[in-house]
């Protein structure tokens, strides 16, 4: 399914030539104060809007680091999403189960490295194809659900319908009742709010949002019981939604906080890489800008360097404070920025 991206304003001025957007500000006080402090759905309504028009600036900037934000984000979310599935695996597990896996042999990852693979897929794929039959029929996949042509084509059809017309909490709510109602659970419900939010929005990545959201827990499955009483399932749905707004807020402002930080880590390890000799390092650089983490065990391919090459690069790298050491192991070390 392709929704087509709306405008925004922020391109459009670029576009005009305009000076670009300038760094991103750390939140005010006062909106963090006005998401905690909503009583009302008007009032998280609009304390959700602010917090999502301040994150949509930062990902239309574009950065280099961009795709390392958005990888660490979906890291969280796996983390966030296992602990809610009763499993152990906290976000130093979750990396590993991936990136000591041999290249090209996922199968061997296991459920909690599925879930992660499933994060990954939202936050590296363009939005637009997030929401395709084949898409979706591979994440759900990794989520652990055997899903039928038929059931992936009313999915789809549903998002689709859900994308075009329904406002933000419609939207956000229809995401978690439809993955309910196929029977898909409400990890597929976060996945699918904010692949959603990402086309409703126009960006051309989702951003993991919901998924890092602990305080949803499972009070974000629909509850097809209180549809019976009008009036405390009128009560219960204005809650929940007030509890969706409130939580894509937080997370939000959780996005925007880590974009500032990475951007003053991406920031020193650009300020150090003209000073990098070694054949290699600035595919090395432009990884590290990409992607969550990076192993120095193994040779890199696309630059030819050797396990002894990238451990060298590495260990300068973490001389001049430019990527960390993420494992805290002696072997099979892990660096990101």
């Amino acid at each position: 399914m392709i929704l087509r991206p709306r405008p925004s304003p922020f391109l459009h001025a670029q576009l005009l030539g305009s000076e670009p957007v300038a760094h991103a500000a750390p939140v005010p006080s006062w909106l963090r104060k006005a998401i905690e402090a909503a009583q009302t759905l008007e009032d998280a309504a609009i304390a959700a809007g602010a917090a999502l028009a301040a994150l949509d600036a930062v990902v239309r900037r574009q950065e280099r680091w961009a795709g390392a934000w958005r990888q660490r984000l979906a890291l969280a979310a796996a983390a966030t999403t296992a602990k809610q599935g009763g499993r152990v695996e906290d976000e130093a597990a979750l990396r590993d189960t991936v990136l000591l896996t041999r290249p090209g042999d996922f199968l061997s990852v296991g459920p909690a490295g599925l879930l992660l693979l499933a994060w990954r897929r939202l936050a590296a794929r363009p939005a637009e194809d997030l929401l395709t039959k084949g898409n979706l029929a591979a994440v759900l996949e990794k989520f652990g659900h055997a899903c039928d042509d038929e059931a992936v084509t009313d999915l789809a059809e549903e998002l689709r319908q859900l994308g075009a017309g329904a406002g933000m909490v419609g939207m956000l709510a229809g995401a978690f009742e439809a993955a309910e109602r196929h029977g898909f659970g409400r990890v597929a419900g976060v996945w699918l709010a904010d692949a959603l939010l990402a086309q409703r929005l126009g960006w051309a990545h989702a951003v993991p949002l919901l998924g890092t959201e602990a305080s949803l827990g499972m009070s974000a499955r629909p509850r097809r019981s209180t549809a019976r009483l009008p009036v405390t399932g009128t009560e219960t749905e204005t809650k929940r939604a007030k509890g969706l707004l409130a939580a894509q807020a937080r997370a939000a402002l959780c996005a925007i906080d880590l974009s500032i930080e990475l951007e003053r880590r991406a920031d020193r390890l650009l300020a150090v890489a003209p000073k990098l000799r070694a054949k290699g390092a600035d595919a090395i650089v432009e990884q590290l800008l990409s992607d969550d983490a990076l192993m120095a065990s193994r040779g890199d391919k696309k630059t030819g360097m050797s396990d002894r090459s990238l451990r060298r690069l590495f260990d300068r790298l973490v001389e001049h404070g430019a990527v960390r050491e993420l494992s805290g192991r002696p072997t099979f070390r892990i660096y990101g920025i």
